[in-house]
């Protein structure tokens, strides 16, 4: 398939095969997948908008025994998801379907899943950097459907006292806590920052649904070191190499 690539997650442990142009995974797919909480056998984990299935994929690899569901609008994201889900033997039992996150259908009934996690897309219609590239628009810019409209969707197919785990811009913290507000608690926001003293650019944050509980500031993350000669600091190097780490 020359319109793709076959590449590779923590450190050989995911193969990934995804699209030579446009969207491709990053580092955000990977530090999603370690900020999830483990699930026990058999219960129910759904990576929303999971494009070639990057994300879910990596959860997997920590979870094997997680029944991974990924849900996705694009149909060419969607074949890509299969045919990895195939392709890695952990992630056998996963299932991706194509869907909007407004309707999700038969195959995910309400109140089900034990987590669910989501990179949504973080830039408007109106952005001017919005991508030009379809299919990296349609990863990165949110369209008809806005960050609400996803936060929505995820707590309707969360269980009670589920986990929903999403990483987004970091000026967006107001809008996902609003999302949040009433219905989600014990809410936890984990910085990602470039360097040391740099403003936070992308935020993890973490909600379980139904629940009451205070607020947590982490202290997030440092992706690089400007003092070593390595291109990430230690604790973000091991997230993206091993396969059973987490973000706690």
């Amino acid at each position: 398939m020359s319109e793709t690539t076959d590449d590779t997650l923590l450190g050989g442990a995911v193969a990934l095969r995804q699209f030579r142009t446009g969207y491709r995974a990053a580092i955000d797919p990977v530090l999603l997948a370690a900020a999830v909480p483990e699930v026990k056998q058999g219960e129910t984990v759904v990576d929303f908008g999971v494009g070639a299935g990057a994300a879910l994929l990596c959860y997997l690899a920590r979870v094997p025994e997680a029944r991974g569901v990924g849900v996705d609008s694009d149909p060419a994201a969607i074949e890509l998801a299969q045919w990895n889900f195939r392709r890695n033997a952990f992630a056998l039992s996963a299932e991706a379907h194509q869907a909007c996150v407004t309707a999700l259908g038969g195959f995910l009934p309400p109140n089900s899943a034990a987590q669910v996690m989501a990179n949504p897309p973080y830039l408007s219609d109106q952005d001017g950097t919005a991508p030009p590239h379809a299919s990296k628009r349609q990863a990165h810019v949110s369209g008809s459907v806005g960050l609400a409209d996803w936060i929505d969707a995820m707590l309707l197919a969360l269980r009670p006292k589920g986990g929903l785990t999403l990483i987004h811009r970091a000026d967006r913290v107001d809008r996902i806590l609003g999302a949040l507000a009433g219905r989600a608690g014990a809410v936890e926001i984990l910085p990602i920052r470039a360097r040391a003293g740099a403003d936070a650019s992308r935020v993890i944050i973490r909600a379980r649904k139904g629940v009451r509980g205070p607020a947590r500031l982490a202290e997030g993350l440092i992706l690089h070191d400007p003092t070593s000669t390595e291109k990430y600091t230690p604790d973000t190097a091991r997230l993206l190499s091993n396969p059973r780490s987490f973000i706690g």
